[in-house]
Order: C-alpha cells, then sequence, then structure tokens
C-alpha cells in the first residue's frame, strides 16, 4: 500500500507555562478563550521543547506507523529546520524522495504555549509552506494507492487542483484535510474539485467554512427545521453548521457534500465526539476520556488514521473508531508525534474498547 502526503511541515517550539504563571480570559457569551501575558515580564516556564510538525509530516508519520509504503511532498527552506525535518521523517521510514528546497523562504515554524487546559496558543510562521508552485509537482509522485492532501495556504493553495488532477489521472483515492484559511480564501477552487475527492476531513468551525459554498450550489435550507432535525438524531448535537450568516444541520451538511462527489465526509467536534457521513448514513463515536497535555496534532492523527484505514480496506465505522483511538493517544503528549501509534496498538485498544467505544449509526 502506498500513499502520498502533501501539505505543510514546521519546526514546533513548545513553551509549558503553569497556570499560576498565566492569566486565563474565557468569553461569557462565546467559546473563545485568551491567554494573557504580562507586557515586559519574564515568565518561567515548566519546560521548552522543539519537535517536528506540519499536517503532512505528521499524517505521513502516522500512516508510517502502520506499516504503509509513505512518500511526502512539502516545500523546506535551505536552513536547519529542513534538515532536522528530512532526518526526522528518514527515521520514521518516510520516503523524501519528493520533497523539494526553496531559498526564497525559510522552512516553516510554530512556537506553541500551553496552559491551564492545556489548548496551546499557537504561532505560525508558513515560510516555505507557502511556496509550493507546480514545477515542484512531479506527476511520477502521484502512482501511489492514494494521496492524502492536508492544509494548503497561500501560492502553495493554488497548486490544489492540480494535486487533484494528478492523483485521479494515476486512480488514486484522494482524501483530504483542509484548513480554515484555504476554504475561505481558496474556497471557489476547493468546491471545484469535491467531485474528484473521495474523503474530506474537517473540524466543525472548518464546515461552517463551507456553508455559503454549499448554499449558492443547494439553495437555501430551512433554519427551523435543521435545528429540529439535529435535535431528533442520536448523538448529534443541536447546534446547527454555521458560516457566512447561514446555519444547515449537520445531515443537511452531509447530504449537500456527498451529492457533490465525496464518499465520506468527516466532521470532528473536539470532545464532543466525531462524525462520518457517507451517502447513505451518518455515523456518529463518542471521544475517549483521556488526560489531555496538548491538543496540536489531534486533528491530524483522526483525519491520518482514519483515511489509512479505508485504504487498508477497513470498514468506516472500524476507521472511526481508530482516528477516535489515536487522537485520544495524541492529546497525551505535549507535541505533535509522540502519541502516534502503530497498527498493532490500535487494534489491541480496539479489542479493549468494544463496549466503550460504541459507533452509533442511522439513515441519512
Amino acid at each position: 500500500m502506498n500513499i502520498l502526503t502533501v501539505g505543510g511541515a514546521t519546526i514546533d517550539t513548545i513553551a509549558i507555562i503553569g497556570s499560576d504563571r498565566i492569566e486565563r480570559m474565557a468569553m461569557f457569551n462565546a467559546h473563545s478563550s485568551f491567554l494573557l501575558l504580562e507586557e515586559g515580564h519574564k515568565t518561567e516556564a515548566q519546560e521548552v521543547s522543539t519537535h517536528c510538525g506540519g499536517g503532512a509530516v505528521n499524517a505521513a508519520v502516522a500512516m508510517a506507523r502502520f506499516g504503509v509504503d509513505v512518500a511526502t511532498l512539502v516545500k523546506l527552506g535551505q536552513d536547519a529546520r529542513a534538515e532536522t525535518l528530512l532526518a526526522r521523517l528518514m527515521a520514521e521510514g518516510v520516503s523524501t524522495r519528493w520533497i523539494r528546497r526553496d531559498a526564497r523562504a525559510p522552512t516553516g515554524a510554530s512556537v506553541l504555549v500551553s496552559s491551564h487546559d492545556r489548548n496551546a496558543a499557537i504561532f505560525t510562521f508558513r515560510g516555505a509552506n507557502t511556496l509550493l508552485e507546480p514545477q515542484d509537482i512531479h506527476e511520477d509522485a502521484f502512482s501511489v494507492d492514494a494521496v492524502y492532501i492536508t492544509n494548503l495556504s497561500n501560492k502553495s493553495a493554488e497548486c490544489f487542483p492540480l494535486i487533484v488532477k494528478y492523483a485521479k489521472q494515476h486512480g488514486a483515492l484522494v482524501a483530504t484535510n483542509p484548513g480554515i484559511r484555504q476554504l475561505s480564501a481558496h474556497g471557489g477552487a476547493f468546491h471545484q474539485c469535491l467531485n474528484q475527492i473521495d474523503i474530506i476531513a474537517i473540524n466543525r468551525t472548518e464546515a461552517g467554512a463551507m456553508v455559503p459554498g454549499l448554499m449558492a450550489r443547494s439553495g437555501e435550507f430551512d433554519a427551523a427545521a435543521a435545528a429540529m432535525a439535529a435535535k431528533s438524531q442520536p448523538g448529534l448535537s443541536s447546534e446547527a453548521v454555521s458560516g457566512g450568516g447561514f446555519d444547515m444541520s449537520l445531515t443537511d451538511f452531509f447530504r449537500a457534500v456527498t451529492a457533490l462527489g465525496p464518499k465520506y465526509v468527516v466532521v470532528t467536534d473536539g470532545s464532543r465526539g466525531a462524525f462520518v457521513g457517507t451517502r447513505d448514513e451518518v455515523l456518529f463515536c463518542p471521544s475517549l476520556n483521556c488526560s489531555v497535555v496538548g491538543t496540536a496534532g489531534a486533528g491530524d492523527a483522526f483525519s491520518s488514521t482514519f483515511t489509512a484505514f479505508i485504504v487498508l480496506g477497513r470498514s468506516p465505522e472500524e476507521a472511526l473508531r481508530a482516528a477516535t483511538t489515536n487522537a485520544a493517544s495524541v492529546v497525551g503528549h505535549v507535541d505533535t508525534q509522540t502519541g502516534l501509534l502503530s497498527l498493532a496498538a490500535i487494534e489491541e485498544a480496539l479489542q479493549a474498547s468494544t463496549s466503550t467505544l460504541v459507533v452509533r449509526r442511522w439513515p441519512l
């Protein structure tokens, strides 16, 4: 089984700050909270560490630990950060054949500040990740069973249609885990490719960014009916998927997206669980009770695990349970890769959780 991952690569610097050394402010009428640092004050950290990350790199490492033959296509700078990433990928058995280097910008980097409930505040420098160009994308790279495309930003996002085109020309399954910036700034190009995408994996906020485009194609949905439908479904959040002043129930969202092409539409909803919509049904899996050290990388672990299990011929239900298990393991660590499990470890965990990690399903 061969998979190519495409997207971002970063070096992550993570600072863990004690809750007594940094203030947290939560909004009363919104779902936002903020970490407050005193201006001009040196704050003692419990730990500062450096790790490899980025969507395409995280996905490649996750899949390599399943024993899959994985290569990654990312853009790196000509710097020490790039060398660190290359060494890490080779150590994990990921092919670096298709990686490109560019002297115009440094390798991408992120700084994560983690405190209180361990949800990290993230400062991102995209660097060379934004410079992927058509000449960097060799058609031979797509002679694989599946292509997994993570978030692409700026100029790199303009290559998304070409990447999908090459993948389909070679008969590869196409899975994508786009970010909010790609869906917002390049939503038109993304929607035009939906008929060639097999798996789309997004969180609830990213789903909201797709709603205006879906409304333009499918017409207005009755908001009251959407809310009623959401409440009537087992395990389905009563909150509508909202974006651009429009609301859709998750059921309507799944119907609208699958009608445009994708076989599987994955929507993660944090600690409330995750959903998979197909053309026939909706599956819901609750999250696992676990100790959270850091949430960065959980989405990458979930989406790449679901995709890998589908490529390996497993059922959507098993893929959903496996993705939930791997994501729960990742949040037990401050970085994005230490918690990624092997295939044997996931299968053992699935055997042990047959009565606790139960997937519910209902017709679409």
